[in-house]
């Protein structure tokens, strides 16, 4: 067993001295999520610190510790994000002058953030694993003192002074979710409980696509992971902290992982009941917790999450939104197959009727059959199993993709492209309200006609937009208009706009 004193001490001593820069962040009770879940959640709200993550803490504490001699030289340190604006921020304070090593692949915006901090930017390597090595000998080469993310004493002392808070802020603790990319959050805040209050359970949370730690544990040594995803950024570290797996190894209660969806519905939940939105690394503990007590039937317990940061691009929202209900198992998202003639779309939609459908993709293919995607609230957390095998009985090919990254990323919002043959087609874009039924009510107005392409999604208003093509349309625009006199939709002919010349005929 690890010998946490001396880890505990400095823990202590950095209580002491960070917080004329770190802020001690509130630990919120987040009654929506205890409800649903049966427990009481708190959530540690490092999201509100002054670079909205944890990592100034670590940075702060570690340069605090530097030699009075040191102030006025170089630090230097890796970072692609979280850990590089904390180091900048504690370098502006001490009088350090910080020199930042950053992928080449670094948005614009995070490079400049740190930028504004004061400390210079260096992008250098493809990814995190790149940089650090390059940091290490700039550091060596100009006699600078090397800051390292989470691979240190000092450190991880400074990520430790989240437990002392959680202690003073809530007296009964069960379980404490905590994410990890290289380890030092979970290091220093294990190293505080099971020196104060050993009966508190910790529990590590990672992303699937990066699970170093549970790798680890199971190698039973640190050992580089041969790809990481990067959807939760913020923790995507190839291989854990030799320090902290030392301090984790016989210390933590359980290690799990998350999904994309799971982290996506958890995010959802912290802005529901925080009006909050963390990066997905911010929401990961908070998915495992969620995952956590459904799997082992815990109730009444007093659980916290630790909300890690919330540097999230604005651009990355609509992949979080898309992904939310996915993540909650409200959503389905079906691939089915449907004969190629008149009436089936409105045969097949029958099968939906009493469930909100949030998306309906298709494009014409061949004479025989069509392909679809579908997306529907479920009712009564219905099985995906059973109503596959309801339709695949009525002579629908269906398939379950609702946990598919590929297809929740990319490919439901690709279906389409250019068909085999030309075909005479016109395009409208239609606007109605966003109603139960309206989009039945839709189809049944286009009865008798050829559809060769189709797509809706529900954007959350109270407007549906749907895009759709006909083949062989002779009327008029205000013949066709005509058509829907007594159904409430704006409709616009769209069959000259550019894009779809270029990317949908023949």
């Amino acid at each position: 067993m690890f010998d946490f004193h001396s880890i505990v001490a400095e823990i202590i001593r950095a209580e002491s001295r960070i917080y004329d820069l770190v802020s001690e962040t509130p630990l919120n009770h987040a009654p929506l999520i205890s409800k649903k879940i049966n427990n009481n959640v708190y959530l540690k709200r490092e999201d509100l610190q002054p670079i909205f993550s944890f990592k100034l803490r670590g940075a702060y504490n570690k340069l605090i510790q530097l030699h009075q001699d040191e102030k006025g030289k170089n630090v230097v340190a890796a970072s692609a994000g979280n850990h590089a604006q904390g180091v900048a921020m504690a370098a502006r304070k001490l009088g350090f002058l910080a020199t930042i090593i950053m992928p080449v692949t670094t948005p614009e915006i995070k490079s400049e953030a740190v930028k504004n901090l004061g400390a210079s930017v260096l992008l250098k390597g493809n990814n995190y694993d790149e940089s650090a090595q390059y940091a290490k000998q700039y550091a060596e080469k100009n006699q600078c003192s090397y800051v390292p993310p989470f691979d240190d004493k000092m450190v991880i002392a400074g990520q430790g002074t989240v437990a002392a808070e959680c202690l003073r802020q809530l007296c009964n603790i069960d379980y404490i979710f905590v994410p990890v990319g290289g380890g030092g959050l979970l290091a220093g805040i294990t190293a505080y409980v099971h020196f104060i209050n050993p009966k508190i359970k910790l529990i590590s949370v990672e992303f699937e696509k990066s699970a170093s730690l549970k790798y680890a544990l199971e190698e039973g040594l640190p050992k580089s992971l041969e790809h990481v995803g990067v959807f939760a950024d913020g923790i995507a570290v190839k291989k854990v902290g030799e320090l902290p797996f030392d301090i984790l190894r016989d210390s933590i209660h359980d290690a799990i992982t998350v999904s994309a969806d799971e982290i996506c519905a958890a995010t959802k939940d912290i802005f529901t009941d925080c009006r909050s939105v963390p990066e997905p690394s911010g929401a990961v503990a908070l998915a495992g917790l969620k995952q956590y007590v459904s799997k082992h039937g815990l109730f009444d317990q007093n659980c916290i999450a630790i909300v890690s940061g919330a540097n999230v691009s604005f651009e990355m929202l609509r992949s979080i939104s898309d992904r939310a209900e996915i993540g909650e198992s409200k959503e389905a998202l079906f691939v089915c197959d449907i004969p190629e003639k008149q009436g089936s779309f409105i045969k097949f939609i029958k099968h939906f009727y009493e469930r909100k459908i949030t998306e309906f993709n298709y494009r014409w293919g061949d004479e025989q059959r069509a392909r679809v995607i579908i997306g529907f609230h479920k009712i009564n957390n219905e099985s995906n199993d059973l109503f596959c095998q309801v339709l695949n009985a009525e002579g629908y090919t269906t398939h379950d993709v609702s946990g598919d990254n590929l297809v929740g990323f990319h490919i439901r919002h690709m279906v389409g492209g250019r068909v085999e043959k030309t075909i005479n087609e016109r395009i409208f874009r239609f606007e109605f309200p966003e109603k139960s039924g309206s989009l039945k009510q839709f189809l049944e107005l286009t009865d008798g006609m050829n559809i060769t392409l189709f797509h809706y999604r529900n954007q959350g208003m109270d407007t549906a937009q749907v895009l759709v093509g006909f083949e062989n349309l002779r009327e008029s625009l205000e013949e066709f208009r005509h058509r829907f006199i007594h159904f409430p939709c704006f409709l616009c002919e769209e069959t000259n706009n550019i894009t779809y010349l270029k990317m949908l005929r023949k």
